[in-house]
């Protein structure tokens, strides 16, 4: 049974009443939204016992107060950025994301394309978005920005940029990641609210780094391992330290910035800001959730080693640089960390190796261990059937419904069959199945064998499983495997030497 360490319920009371306290300083809060307002998955699994949507349900409870302006860089659209935990672009999250607002009750006041320069993917989107009935804006990127406030300031800066209308108290400003320009929108929108006379404010809905745990608590260092393609790196705030004689933890740009941030708002609103330190701008009462922090440490120490194996992977795939694999190493090391102290990567490594010493294949062999929740380790490997992923997965789902190894799940002439349709009739040139092909089998399978609805009944069973493959598996693999919620690593090994089916 997985250990539970925090209290979702607790942290969202103590979150709310603080957001709430801000808000009635103000005509019009505009809160930004740090990290991911709806599956949060990073903070599930360094606080177990996070609700990984503990966000959007707290903004739930402040719907009618509220309305929600996401932002999207049109650089990430243009390079087509993918958000890593849903393998979809950014362009694609802002739609999901406006369809899961919407489903909630909550107003999509609009879509901010960012840095706007006439980039033609970002033109085709916003005009999606137009034609779907969505509210567009353009900012383009003002020359200077943070650090010339006299730029930033002048015609050519907040002035030029347009002002998004907004009617609720509360304004949250939101994007599919980092970088997106959510901070400059804020100030953007403070510049306008002020020439119209409205009395506003800005706070940041702060998650990570946890500003009152030690500053290399692993809850703290998983943010730096999480975030090592920004370069964050976490400090100490002197400015809280000086204003208020208390130790607080920040980042880098948050300290670099705040300097020139508080002076806008200052010029801004003509008085002195009501902020003394970065950390004041944030809204973040997360360690009041934390009720067992032995088991959050070991969990966050477990999200280090699952970054670094992420960082290997994108270095790989030439998406990480080589500061990135260097940085990656310090943390493990600093953490007094390796990789093999995950679970199932010696398991599904040692079965690998035993399979390479026993064939004369070139390829390196794919294993799939996976750690179900009660610590039993379940293996799976390619066959001439399946891929690693549906092997790995059926196995555990035999394990957990106590079915005999030897029993098959499914018949070997059904599997067969549909190997056939692949590569005669849809001509692909990977005949063996992959995990999402077999579970279909299996589905419809249980409709009529009794042994195969036993195992389909313990799907759920899979979730919070842990699992590590000895090969970089191919995004449809990758995708079912978090879709059943098990948490993957891998080697950063291509299965073959091919270059399109890797």
């Amino acid at each position: 049974m997985k250990k539970i360490g925090f209290d979702s319920d607790k942290y969202l009371q103590e979150q709310s009443a603080y957001i709430l306290e801000r808000v009635e300083q103000y005509d019009k809060l505009y809160l930004e939204f740090g990290g991911k307002l709806i599956g949060d998955k990073h903070a599930k699994r360094v606080l177990p016992g996070f609700d990984e949507d503990a966000k959007i349900k707290l903004l739930d409870t402040l719907k009618d107060n509220a309305e929600i302006i996401i932002c999207v860089y049109a650089g990430d659209i243009e390079r087509n950025k993918v958000r890593e935990d849903y393998g979809i672009t950014y362009d694609q999250d802002v739609l999901r994301l406006i369809d899961e607002y919407r489903s909630r009750g909550i107003s999509v006041n609009s879509v901010l394309v960012t840095r706007y320069q006439g980039q033609p993917t970002a033109k085709v989107f916003m005009t999606k978005l137009e034609r779907s009935g969505i509210n567009v804006y353009t900012h383009t990127a003002i020359e200077g920005y943070p650090t010339n406030v006299d730029a930033v300031m002048g015609e050519d800066g907040f002035a030029k940029n347009p002002y998004i209308k907004t009617t609720k108290s509360i304004v949250v400003v939101t994007a599919p990641g980092p970088s997106s320009g959510k901070l400059a929108t804020c100030l953007n929108q403070m510049y306008h609210e002020n020439k119209l006379g409205n009395k506003v404010g800005y706070a940041k809905f702060e998650t990570f780094p946890v500003w009152n745990l030690p500053l290399k608590h692993p809850v703290n260092i998983a943010y730096e391992a999480a975030t090592i393609d920004l370069k964050d790196v976490n400090m100490i705030d002197n400015y809280h330290y000086e204003a208020y004689g208390k130790v607080a933890v920040n980042y880098n740009r948050d300290m670099e910035t705040f300097p020139v941030i508080k002076r806008i708002i200052e010029k801004i609103t003509g008085k002195e800001s009501v902020y003394l330190s970065p950390t004041d701008m944030g809204v973040n009462r997360l360690k009041s959730g934390i009720t067992d922090d032995a088991i959050v440490q070991e969990a966050a120490k477990q999200e280090i080693i699952r970054r670094s194996f992420r960082v290997e992977n994108d270095y790989k795939k030439g998406l990480a640089d080589e500061d990135s694999m260097r940085r990656m190493q310090v943390i493990l090391e600093e953490s007094n960390l390796k990789k093999e102290d995950r679970a199932p990567v010696l398991p599904a490594r040692k079965y690998a190796k035993t399979i390479e010493e026993s064939t004369d294949s070139t390829n390196s062999p794919a294993v799939i261990a996976i750690e179900l929740t009660n610590g039993e380790m379940i293996t799976g490997r390619t066959t001439n059937l399946m891929d690693a992923s549906a092997a790995a997965i059926l196995n555990g789902l035999k394990k957990l419904a106590n079915i005999a190894d030897e029993i098959d799940l499914l018949s070997p002439m059904i599997l067969q069959t549909i190997q056939r349709l692949k590569t005669d009739d849809l001509n692909s040139r990977i005949p063996t199945l992959s995990a999402n092909e077999v579970l279909i089998a299996l589905a419809i399978s249980a409709v009529t064998n009794p042994t195969s609805e036993l195992a389909h009944k313990q799907l759920p069973n899979l979730k919070d499983t842990q699992a590590h493959s000895t090969v970089i598996l191919n995004t449809e693999n990758e995708q079912t495997i978090k879709k059943l919620g098990i948490d993957l690593t891998n080697d950063p090994v291509y299965p073959t030497e091919n270059l399109y089916y890797n």
